[in-house]
């Protein structure tokens, strides 16, 4: 399950949109986030469908990888989809039990909603598939520039996330590492009852946690070490820049939520 986590995994390449201005990606993702939630029936959730199915081909992202990010979210999914089952009201009733109450309706909302989270998910996971932490960090702090006027630490919040993006494989590897030690041990963290599983998972993250202090205090010294003092008269090696690419991607974002909010006006 630990392998199956790709959330901050970069993936090199050389498409379109992995030579898209981060800038450019990250103002994409959230047009696609608010295009997503206008989505309002089958017309509308079939093209947003489209739309991520011709991002996932142009990047050439395996959709191998896409599924495997997918599946340790699996639980949250069914989840969401039961709730919207079984208490949607309205529509044609097909089944009354106890407190349990399924109808056309709610069919037709749980179906949509998992659909809405897979894409979701699918969406955002592109965003750190095809762009690498570094320019994810500087497009981020270029976006949130004029937030430095209300003293909004701009630069240490974009590189925190960045630096938790980054760990988050290693962290993942780490677990492994140490889960196949203490199996080796004899420690068993799949079977028994609830109470036995959480307290079989101590000797895991009792050395994950000392493991994960120390790499922050390596990072620090790292840090200090090469006279990092945060963002103030600080360059970047590789300047960003906006390219015709981008103005057409901004402009396909912009006609795709124009799109659904009339959709979502006339109910389709």
């Amino acid at each position: 399950m630990l392998k199956d986590i790709t959330l901050g995994q970069y993936f090199p390449g050389d498409t379109i949109v992995h030579r898209l201005d981060p800038r450019t990606k990250l103002i994409l993702v959230i047009v696609f986030i608010a295009a997503l939630f206008l989505a309002v029936d089958w017309l509308s959730y079939a093209a947003m469908f489209l739309v991520t199915a011709l991002c996932v081909k142009v990047s050439t992202i395996r959709l191998r990888s896409i599924l495997r990010g997918l599946k340790p979210l699996i639980f949250i999914i069914i989840l969401t989809g039961v709730l919207n089952l079984f208490y949607t009201k309205g529509g044609t009733v097909l089944l009354d039990w106890w407190t349990f109450t399924v109808t056309t309706e709610g069919i037709k909302r749980a179906f949509l909603m998992v659909v809405r989270i897979m894409l979701l998910i699918t969406g955002t996971f592109l965003l750190t598939y095809t762009t690498s932490p570094i320019a994810l960090t500087d497009g981020l702090e270029i976006l949130l520039n004029p937030l430095k006027r209300l003293r909004v630490p701009v630069h240490e919040m974009s590189m925190m996330m960045s630096m938790a993006l980054r760990f988050i494989p290693t962290l993942i590897e780490e677990t492994d590492k140490i889960m196949s030690a203490q199996k080796a041990r004899g420690a068993d963290f799949s079977t028994g009852r609830l109470t036995e599983r959480a307290r079989a998972l101590l000797p895991l993250l009792v050395p994950l946690f000392v493991s994960s202090f120390r790499r922050a205090d390596e990072l620090a010294v790292a840090m200090e070490s090469r006279c990092y003092h945060g963002g103030e008269g600080r360059t970047r090696m590789n300047a960003l820049h906006m390219a015709r690419r981008d103005v057409l991607a901004l402009l396909c974002g912009a006609a795709l939520l124009g799109g659904m909010i009339a959709m979502n006006v006339l109910g389709i």
